[in-house]
């Protein structure tokens, strides 16, 4: 069993539903990013890092330069609350 839980709301799945539609050239690194983000969400290709302003409490971890999964991270419970996922840029 993997040290870290991904909870994936029924909010992100619509939106993981999309981004894969939309980029399916990016299916296989997004899941070895969840896969890796299960086993250790402080590896440095993930390039995990809070977030700041309108998006202050939730960290990010990178699936390419330009794409992104925002999530919660909660260290205590070891569950990680998947929130959107999209370009660097969208703020939502």
């Amino acid at each position: 069993m993997p040290p870290f839980r991904l909870i994936f709301p029924a909010s992100y799945q619509k939106k993981e539903r999309v981004f894969l539609r939309k980029h399916p050239d990016l299916r296989e690194r997004y899941f070895k990013t969840l896969r890796l983000l299960e086993q250790d969400p402080f590896h440095p290709s993930l390039r995990l890092h809070p977030l700041q302003g309108k998006l202050t409490g939730l960290h990010s971890v990178s699936i390419s330069m330009q794409y992104r999964i925002t999530l919660e991270l909660e260290v205590r419970h070891n569950e990680i609350v998947l929130i959107n996922i999209g370009s660097h840029g969208e703020v939502y």
